[in-house]
């Protein structure tokens, strides 16, 4: 009994960490652009069901994406030092386990989407395949940062269009929307690019293609553009949905960390913690952003 019990509780705990719920940044990096979307579509006040919706779509979208990567680099993380204990890597979890709880994460990621209008249901089904080929994407092509950041900027159309509702006389791009679609997908260049500077090495020995292996050198630099354009397409946001200057203070502390990161990326001896920091770092920010889009839109 107490054996089976043990055994409960470590497979438990794998499937916990398939699910990267012991790494919550993870997690609260793909909402946030969720919830910039249904804020700002929502001037402040969204109706909280459907924000609710969404937060969970978001984690069991996440879920999902984390381990279908999984299931395709099982074979490959083990080569990096950074992955190469997660379960299905290290034989802790078989396949069978992996692909189940895939298809539950899936399920309850679509059983959500139902609840949307048919407009976002439909962004929801068109961003599985991006979700399906990110992890294929690295062993072809040279930037699959950016399959990721298109991914990341469905968020901000599903959650954008399930609060405006389905209006087909409404373009995907009025007032702020492409602004903030733009700058969803740059800020997730920037700051995944900074978390593949922990691979780079085990990562060109595996054969793993990234952007901080394609910039190389120059990855700081890029880095930093990606950083400066998300602030231009936010301060495109503000100025399209005439915002109060309190969102516009909440860019500037925001902006102000970007260029601290950025100089820190710069310097010739990085400790080996700086990455994850700067990543856990972008997570505060994307919160801080978010509450100057809510009393950004309240006191306009």
């Amino acid at each position: 009994m107490l054996a089976s019990l043990s055994a409960l509780w470590t497979t438990g705990g794998a499937i916990l960490r398939l699910l990267r719920w012991h790494k919550p940044a993870g997690r609260l990096i793909l909402m946030i652009p969720a919830l910039w979307g249904a804020f700002l579509a929502g001037r402040g006040a969204p109706p909280w069901p459907l924000v609710g919706i969404l937060i969970l779509g978001s984690l069991a979208a996440s879920g999902a994406g984390c381990v279908i990567n999984d299931l395709w680099d099982r074979d490959l993380d083990p080569l990096v030092e950074r992955t190469r204990t997660r379960p299905l890597a290290s034989r802790e979890l078989s396949v069978g386990v992996g692909i189940a709880m895939a298809l539950l994460c899936l399920a309850c990621a679509g059983g959500l989407a139902l609840l949307l209008n048919p407009v976002s249901f439909a962004l929801c089904v068109a961003a599985v395949p991006v979700i399906l080929l990110y992890p294929g994407a690295k062993r072809v092509f040279p930037v699959p940062q950016l399959i990721l950041a298109l991914a990341w900027g469905f968020a901000v159309l599903i959650s954008w269009t399930a609060v405006r509702g389905q209006d087909p006389q409404l373009p995907l791009w009025e007032e702020g929307l492409g602004w903030l679609w733009l700058a969803t997908v740059l800020w997730t260049l920037g700051f995944d690019t900074v978390y593949a500077l922990s691979d780079r090495e085990d990562d060109e020995r595996a054969g793993i293609h990234s952007s901080a292996r394609f910039f190389g050198r120059q990855t700081p630099r890029a880095v930093g553009l990606f950083f400066l354009g998300t602030t231009i397409a936010l301060l495109g946001v503000g100025l399209s949905l005439q915002l109060h200057a309190i969102y516009f203070l909440s860019l500037a502390v925001a902006a102000g960390l970007w260029a601290r990161q950025t100089w820190q990326l710069h310097r010739v001896h990085s400790s080996p913690g700086l990455y994850p920091a700067i990543f856990g770092e972008n997570v505060v920010q994307g919160f801080i952003l978010l509450a100057g889009m809510i009393a950004g839109c309240r006191l306009a």
